[in-house]
């Protein structure tokens, strides 16, 4: 387990943090609503495609965090973040769509 000095969200100050989740979520909203657009049924419509992309983008970043992964880099820590993102609406979408199937 990485010590709580060693990621990028552990670092942040309150207000820096609260700051980076509405940026986050500002543009979860964007893809969200461009998802919803592609996707249709398939999808979790603009508001669920966001909260999916926002706890996805946090998530990936928590997690490499607590393998060990220091995210010093604030690219590093995007990249990883909107990989996380990606990875948790094309699992859950492909999961309803398999679930839609049955």
């Amino acid at each position: 387990m990485a010590s709580k000095g060693a990621g990028v969200l552990w670092n942040l100050e309150y207000g820096w943090l609260m700051m980076a989740v509405a940026m986050v979520a500002v543009i979860a909203f964007i893809f969200g609503a461009a998802l919803d657009v592609l996707m249709r049924d398939d999808g979790f419509g603009p508001i669920g495609n966001m909260t999916l992309f926002t706890a996805g983008f946090f998530a990936a970043i928590f997690a490499v965090n607590c393998y060990g992964i220091p995210l010093r880099d604030l690219t590093l820590a995007t990249a990883t973040g909107l990989c996380g993102a990606f990875v948790t609406i094309a699992v859950l979408a492909l999961a309803k769509a398999g679930l839609s199937r049955i």
